[in-house]
């Protein structure tokens, strides 16, 4: 690539011929670039090539740091001097970057931006974004990073921006518009069970959850609306749920008051226990009421703790445990062998480590956790017994939890064959979070599904879902059996090391395509407390999770 340097700013028609080679100019304050494109190593790093019969070929290949930086060039310096559609043109998508650029202006009342570039990593370029938010008299300053990657495009394979809403702003879902104005929704002082305050600031884990909190009862809470810039979900964020979010505040409204049920303790803990681990989420329930104490996330983009949808794995065999224990195929304490292997409709299963347990327990395989022990009673089951006993016990899949802030309620779908024995360990289609899994074990010791909330029902007259049926005390009694046997000598046994008391868990491993180690889950209860927590690729929930949801369980006392 040629040296580079700088010269006044003129406009041309045409790229400029400098001593023989093309100077391609990018200009605007903090993103200037000037790159120089001649006969030595920079003509060499295009992949632009023409065939034997004079036809040029789409480029392939990688592409080079010089139309990297000249892409990322032109489109910074066209969106910060306010030529939008000249910044769109740049992209992969240029309608739908032309529409939020321009309402980046129009809508968003932004201005005098300034685009600072980064050092770019391949053909990934991260810049600064430092603009004014100006509306009816009111400004205040906003400064966020973001990034952009340079690909090329599939048709012609010129270098081109590969369009995103988060390349504006990091916060921004695909189809989501940034907007000041008025708010729609007051803003709302979210207490804990207590009365104490909770904000972001002092709880990391519960920006997504004060978001929607807001969304649900900022209406209706008594408060005012104040001027904002707020990020307005799309139609895809809609459907995942995302709330609305507010990125700056020109005006205070005035809030109105929303009670939850978190513990300041123990929120407090499970923000310190999630901080540990890359990946980790977790949540704390009460077994006799269904109130949610606290839940956190490592990462605060997204409440997977309330709304992940994630396989599960051996924790989910506390559920097939309860239907093998209702249809009598099997107590505790029968003779029931784990084969090293088991063939289901072609498929070959194994235990964790190849292990086999030859002369043991169904107990034993539970607190095992192995595998194969479970997944030979396929031949015995229909193809949707396991669907009916999440549903109708553990009020799960049905899609009408209604907790106060968005979640998912877990998914167990009717399957057959292969796919059917895998969601017997938590595996095929199952999908579940930390607080579907937290109502697991806290229906397993209340002996009754108690819907998980976060927001009294008494607050806007909300009906709560409800399990259609109740397990028996005999299966109850045998859950906890095996549960209490796990977490005394099986595989939570570690983790469950000092917590004394009624006490009864499960781990799991999930396994994850492309990822080297799987997702490590962990579930228990101890008295009137229910926790699981899930480290994403973290390994066995023993070693992961385990020590979150233990810690948790002995904070609550």
């Amino acid at each position: 690539m040629g040296k580079r340097r700088r010269v006044a700013e003129r406009r041309r028609t045409s790229p400029a011929m400098v001593g023989g080679v093309i100077a391609v100019v990018a200009v605007g304050a903090g993103v200037g670039a000037y790159v120089l494109y001649g006969g030595g190593a920079a003509a060499e790093d295009q992949t632009r090539t023409t065939s034997a019969s004079g036809q040029r070929k789409v480029p392939t290949g990688p592409l080079s740091a010089a139309e990297v930086q000249t892409t990322a060039g032109r489109f910074l310096s066209a969106w910060q001097q306010g030529r939008p559609a000249e910044a769109a043109a740049t992209t992969s998508d240029s309608a739908a970057a032309g529409a939020l650029l321009t309402g980046y202006a129009k809508d968003a009342h932004l201005k005098d931006v300034t685009l600072t570039e980064g050092t770019p990593s391949g053909g990934t370029v991260p810049f600064q974004v430092k603009a004014t938010v100006s509306y009816k008299g009111l400004s205040k300053p906003l400064a966020y990073d973001s990034a952009l990657t340079v690909v090329r495009r599939a048709t012609d394979g010129a270098p081109v921006v590969d369009w995103h809403a988060a390349v504006v702003h990091p916060d921004l879902k695909d189809g989501d518009r940034l907007v000041t104005g008025e708010s729609g929704t007051p803003p709302v002082k979210a207490l804990d069970r207590d009365g104490g305050e909770l904000t972001a600031a002092k709880y990391p884990s519960l920006g997504t959850v004060l978001d929607g909190l807001r969304d649900k009862y900022g209406k209706t809470a008594g408060g005012k609306a104040g001027v904002e810039l707020r990020v307005l979900r799309g139609t895809a964020s809609k459907k995942a749920e995302l709330p609305d979010k507010t990125l700056a505040e020109l005006s205070k409204g005035t809030p109105g008051t929303v009670r939850t049920t978190l513990s300041p303790t123990l929120q407090a803990a499970a923000e310190e226990q999630v901080s540990r681990q890359k990946r980790a989420s977790v949540v704390v329930m009460r077994p006799s009421t269904g109130e949610i104490l606290a839940v956190a996330n490592t990462g605060h983009g997204f409440n997977t703790a309330f709304q992940g949808s994630l396989a599960p794995g051996s924790t989910m065999k506390i559920v097939t445990s309860t239907m093998l224990f209702e249809k009598g195929l099997v107590t505790p304490d029968a003779s029931h062998p784990c084969p090293k292997t088991y063939k289901l409709a072609g498929w070959t299963f194994h235990n964790d480590a190849d292990s086999e347990i030859k002369n043991g327990s169904f107990k034993l395989s539970f607190g095992a956790s192995c595998n194969n022990a479970f997944i030979d009673f396929a031949p015995k089951l229909s193809d949707s017994d396991l669907t009916k006993e999440a549903q109708q016990v553990y009020g799960l899949g049905l899609n009408n939890w209604a907790i106060g802030v968005p979640s998912f309620d877990g998914s167990v779908p009717v399957q057959s064959g292969a796919q059917m024995g895998a969601s017997l360990i938590g595996q095929g289609g199952v999908r579940m979070n930390p607080l579907n899994m937290a109502s697991v074990s806290a229906t397993v010791q209340a002996g009754v599904f108690h819907q998980p909330y976060l927001v009294d029902p008494e607050v806007d007259h909300r009906t709560l879902a409800k399990a259609s049926r109740t397990m028996s005390s005999k299966t109850r009694a045998q859950l906890k059996d095996v549960m209490a046997y796990t977490a005394a000598y099986g595989t939570a046994a570690k983790a469950m090391s000092g917590v004394g008391g009624d006490v009864g868990a499960k781990t799991g491993s999930a396994e994850v395509d492309g990822q080297e180690k799987p997702n490590g889950w962990f579930t228990a209860y101890r008295g009137d407390l229910a926790a699981a927590g899930v480290v994403q690729a973290g390994g066995h929930g023993g070693d992961t999770a385990g020590p979150i949801v233990a810690a948790l369980l002995k904070a609550g006392g």
